[in-house]
């Protein structure tokens, strides 16, 4: 256990025991407890393996290479389409965790031997998502825009391409393409 952690643990919520079963299970399996991006996070040999996150309706334990995870017991979840390579098993009570205890150990292990081969999942490269009209069409028009943006990490383009693309009218789509112009231009991704 890491100290750091601790109070992640220790703070009031819905799901204390819940995560502290996680938590339990993941050092069971040998990996290293880190704080990472306000999460308890369990690595192998300084890489992640699986983090512990809380939300409302559920906790879950997040494989941040689920996809490459063979899932016999078909209990992980995409978030959301455009999630690529994390995977999600979510809970909503102890008496789920305990039953599935050796399941989690085996995805953990699973996981390890991911890393230890260093399996890499394929990602859907910039490119081939899909960009709006609204914004192709700023880009063509104002060249220190396309410079900017092709400048930005795949990471940052791929944001910002997401969050155009996401609305369902035109008049929304462009609105987000005008608000988005300074950013991009300062060389900052959506959330910087």
């Amino acid at each position: 256990m890491n100290p750091k952690v601790d109070f992640y643990f220790a703070k009031p919520g819905k799901w204390q025991q819940e995560i502290a079963l996680l938590r339990r299970i993941a050092l069971d399996c040998g990996l290293e407890e880190e704080l990472k991006w306000g999460c308890p996070c369990y690595t192998y040999k300084q890489s992640n393996i699986v983090l512990i996150h809380v939300f409302k309706e559920y906790c879950a334990y997040l494989f941040f290479k689920g996809a490459l995870l063979n899932d016999a017991n078909g209990i992980l979840i995409q978030q959301t389409e455009n999630v690529q390579a994390a995977r999600q098993i979510r809970f909503t009570g102890t008496t789920a965790i305990a039953e599935l205890e050796p399941a989690l150990k085996a995805y953990i292990h699973e996981a390890i031997e991911v890393e230890q081969a260093d399996l890499k999942v394929e990602l859907k490269k910039t490119k081939e998502f899909e960009m709006a009209e609204e914004f192709q069409l700023k880009l063509e028009e104002l060249p220190a825009l396309k410079t900017a943006f092709e400048a930005l990490t795949p990471g940052r383009q791929r944001g910002y391409l997401l969050h155009i693309a996401q609305p369902k009218q035109a008049k929304t789509r462009e609105a987000r393409v005008e608000k988005c112009i300074p950013r991009i231009l300062a060389g900052k991704g959506l959330d910087d």
